[in-house]
């Protein structure tokens, strides 16, 4: 494997076949850049919002006090898709989960059971939509407001909120509730980012105030986003690793290996699994099937499958921290060699879970997803046209279930 380390993050894969896509690495970075910033191409992740966040912290960070008033300790979030799996992969990665909630479900049932884990004296909930109209969200806000008003015995339950929604009340329906006063605290969602790129949106930011993470490892995270993504906006193969990552991608699907598993060590990773799983399977359709797993757990019940010598259409990726120990360094090497031996492998080794190795890691993902799908159209001569967002970023195909949900509500 040929190795390549940028600060932080080393990558490891076989680079002897990929030197071919140098040209097509380099018409993927330029595409990219031509649209980053422009309205409508949901690419403002890029510089905008990082910068924006630092220009802005004073305020989350006073919002999440005023949300904590000195006698609440926990954070129940309601959200589903990128308003939940952004947030949720950045806190558990830190260790900061012990006290922050996640709820999507809509069935009563998993509901009261929510309801219940919690100590509603010292919880507060932050309601997270764009478009404030996401029924499972809805659905969730508008229970957890009944409970509050019965625990509270009072009809005002609007200091128990906050809310993370579009800023104009003609987009949401969620900013409409702010403006009545039902809800008095609130953030953004802001424009032209997509959920599953929204890690470093407002209701992250809130939520790492709220948890306690010092401001100024907050601010070291999101000037490390904002290094980082010019380091993979370099459109030079064999020193960017989003592309080298992208690259090995479109080989493998190319050599027929359409199941793409990124295989994570370590408890700390179960939040980061169903944050991947959303970024590239929204963002790749059908081309590539990625599905994620926490290690070594799931060597009990995939690698007989896996190692399977009639397993000819799966590639893997392997991401860890930096081994400590002598046992985790031996599970690590042995199954990297067992699945190095029967399929395509490129593994992704993180210094530690440092906010500002973890907000490389991310963008690292963001610009690898980008660059694969990319790369692949450019193959098929599926040319986006400059006016027009780019499909890595757009996801049209989750609006047919949701159609028919509405259509069932009628």
């Amino acid at each position: 494997m040929t190795e390549t380390i940028v600060k932080d993050v080393t990558l490891r894969l076989d680079m002897s076949n990929l030197s071919k896509y140098a040209d097509n690495a380099k018409k993927a970075v330029e595409t990219i850049k031509s649209r980053a910033g422009k309205q409508g191409q949901f690419l403002n992740w890029i510089g905008v919002l990082p910068e924006n966040q630092l220009k802005t912290i004073d305020e989350l960070y006073d919002m999440a006090e005023k949300a904590k008033a000195g006698k609440y300790t926990d954070l129940a979030i309601l959200g589903i898709g990128g308003s939940r799996h952004t947030t949720e992969s950045l806190i558990r990665m830190i260790g900061k989960e012990a006290n922050i909630h996640f709820y999507s479900s809509v069935d009563s049932e998993s509901f009261r059971r929510f309801i219940n884990s919690l100590d509603l004296n010292k919880t507060q909930f932050l309601v997270v939509s764009k478009s404030g109209g996401t029924i499972e969200t809805t659905v969730a806000y508008e229970s957890a407001r009944k409970v509050m008003q019965e625990y509270l015995e009072r009809e005002d339950v609007s200091d128990r909120f906050i809310a993370m929604t579009d800023v104009s009340a003609e987009k949401s329906n969620l900013r409409k509730i702010v403006n009545a006063g039902d809800i008095k605290l609130s953030g953004l969602v802001h424009d032209d980012v997509g959920g599953r790129f929204s890690i470093f949106d407002d209701a992250t930011i809130f939520t790492l105030a709220f948890a306690g993470v010092q401001k100024e490892d907050v601010i070291a995270m999101l000037n490390a986003s904002l290094s980082a993504q010019k380091e993979f906006l370099n459109p030079e193969l064999n020193e960017n690793i989003a592309l080298q990552q992208a690259a090995f991608n479109v080989q493998s699907r190319l050599d027929g290996n359409q199941k793409h598993f990124v295989e994570y060590f370590g408890d700390a990773f179960t939040g980061t699994t169903l944050w991947e799983k959303q970024l590239k399977n929204e963002s790749l359709k059908a081309r590539i099937s990625t599905d994620t797993n926490v290690g070594p757990g799931y060597l009990h019940y995939n690698a007989e499958a896996d190692l399977d010598s009639n397993n000819k259409d799966s590639f893997f990726t392997f991401v860890y921290v930096t081994p400590q120990e002598k046992v985790t360094q031996a599970v690590l090497t042995g199954v990297i060699s067992a699945y190095s031996s029967m399929h395509p492998v490129s593994v992704v080794e993180l210094k530690d879970l440092s906010l500002t190795t973890i907000a490389k890691f991310i963008e690292f993902k963001h610009f690898e997803t980008l660059y694969t799908g990319n790369i692949l159209r450019q193959l098929d001569g599926n040319i986006t046209a400059e006016d027009s967002a780019l499909p890595e970023v757009l996801q049209p195909n989750v609006e047919i279930y949701k159609k028919e949900v509405r259509k069932a509500m009628a």
